[in-house]
C-alpha cells in the first residue's frame, strides 16, 4: 500500500510540473537534436531543470521562426541568442555559454589577428551574410580581400580545402563550431586559430508575452545556473566536445 502510495504522489508531482516550451535550433556543438550528444547548451539547460518544477520540452525550428514563435509567446524561450540579435526578449542575469568569431589559418602560417593593420594584403575567407561589427567598415573598404562563401554546413570543410590549397590565407567563422568540426574530422592538427575579433554571449531568452508567467522559470534558471558555475560541472560538460570552459571568456 505505502509503494502505491509513493508512485501515485510522484505521478501526482510530475503531472502538476510547469510546461517550459524552448524554441531552438541546429548548431552544433551548442545545440545538436541529431546527434548522439545532443550539445553544450543543451546538456547546461537540461541540467538545470532537472528534477525541478518545470518540464523542459525542447523543440528544433529554423532561426527565423524560432524567434517568431517566442515573441508571440508560443514557446517560452529560445535557445540561444546574443541581447544583440533578439533585443527585444526577457534575459536572465546568466548566459549559457559565448560566440567567439576568429581567424583560422594552417599551422604553420606565422600569421595572427592582431587588429585591423594586421589584416591588410591577407585574402580572407567569409560566410555570406555575415556581418562583424568591428571589420563592416574594414570590409566595406577593402572588398577584394575578401572571398564570400555559402553559410551552410560545408562552409567549414570548403574553407579548410582553401587553406590547404593556397587559395586564402585565413578564413573567420565561430571558434567552437569551427573547432569542433576540425576535432570530429581528424583535421585539428593541420590547423590553428590565429586570433578572435568579438565575443558575445549567448543566453536562454524568454518571450515578453504578457500572458505567459516567465519570472519563476528565470528565478530557477538564475538560481541553478549560479551554482552550476560555481560547481566547476561545466568543465565537464565542455570536455565532451573537445572545448575549453567557455567561462574564462565570459568574465
Amino acid at each position: 500500500m505505502t509503494k502505491c502510495i509513493l508512485v501515485m504522489l510522484l505521478l501526482c508531482d510530475f503531472c502538476l510540473a510547469t510546461e517550459l516550451n524552448v524554441a531552438s535550433i541546429d548548431w552544433c556543438p551548442q545545440l545538436c537534436p541529431e546527434m548522439e550528444r545532443s550539445g553544450y547548451i543543451t546538456d547546461t539547460v537540461e541540467m538545470i531543470f532537472r528534477d525541478s518544477p518545470f518540464k523542459l520540452d525542447i523543440k528544433t525550428y529554423p532561426w527565423s521562426r524560432s524567434i517568431l514563435l517566442v515573441k508571440a509567446g508560443k514557446k517560452h524561450a529560445l535557445l540561444s541568442p546574443a541581447k544583440k540579435e533578439t533585443p527585444n526578449l526577457v534575459y536572465p542575469r546568466n548566459e549559457v555559454g559565448v560566440q567567439r568569431m576568429c581567424f583560422f589559418t594552417t599551422k604553420g602560417s606565422d600569421w595572427a589577428y592582431h587588429g585591423i593593420e594586421s589584416l591588410k594584403g591577407q585574402r580572407i575567407g567569409i560566410a555570406s551574410d555575415t556581418s562583424i561589427q568591428e571589420l563592416t567598415l574594414y570590409v566595406a573598404e577593402n572588398k577584394q580581400q575578401f572571398q564570400y562563401m555559402p553559410y551552410n554546413e560545408t562552409y567549414i570543410e570548403q574553407s579548410l580545402k582553401k587553406l590547404k590549397l593556397n587559395r586564402i590565407d585565413t578564413f573567420l567563422f565561430t571558434y567552437n563550431t569551427t573547432v569542433y568540426e576540425m576535432k570530429k574530422t581528424g583535421v585539428m592538427s593541420d590547423y590553428k586559430a590565429a586570433g578572435c575579433v568579438s565575443l558575445a554571449k549567448v543566453y536562454m531568452a524568454f518571450s515578453p508575452n504578457p500572458d505567459l508567467t516567465i519570472k519563476p522559470m528565470i528565478d530557477y534558471f538564475d538560481e541553478r545556473m549560479d551554482k552550476i558555475k560555481a560547481s566547476g560541472v561545466l568543465s565537464d560538460i565542455m570536455a565532451r566536445y573537445g572545448l575549453e570552459n567557455w567561462q574564462q571568456f565570459s568574465k
